[in-house]
């Protein structure tokens, strides 16, 4: 139709918006934000302005609230021990990998 655009919403890609990840994580969307600006979110893309996630940032975000309700982790120090998780994660699957070939 003449004047009138389709657009795509991102969240028909499985993104979610700024509020539907902080709902979905069980916090509010300006600590999110908060977290964003910290560098300790990436949002998969910013559309208008508006931030997108993808469906894994809500674990990570869980994750983040964790470290910070149990363990008392403040944002300056998240991002050393979310970096020292991921590396843990990663080694764990080599390992993991080998092992599967090892007895093959």
């Amino acid at each position: 139709m003449p004047g009138q655009s389709l657009i795509v919403h991102p969240a028909n890609r499985r993104y979610l918006s700024l509020e539907a990840v902080a709902a979905a994580a069980d916090l509010h969307a300006d600590l999110v934000e908060r977290l964003v600006n910290y560098g300790l979110m990436e949002p998969a893309r910013t559309l208008g302005g508006a931030y997108w996630f993808e469906e894994a940032a809500v674990r990570r975000l869980r994750v983040i609230q964790r470290l910070r309700d149990d363990l008392g982790i403040g944002l300056a120090s998240l991002g050393v021990v979310l970096d020292l998780l991921e590396r843990i994660e990663t080694l764990q699957r080599e390992l993991a990998a080998l092992r599967r070939g090892g007895r093959d």
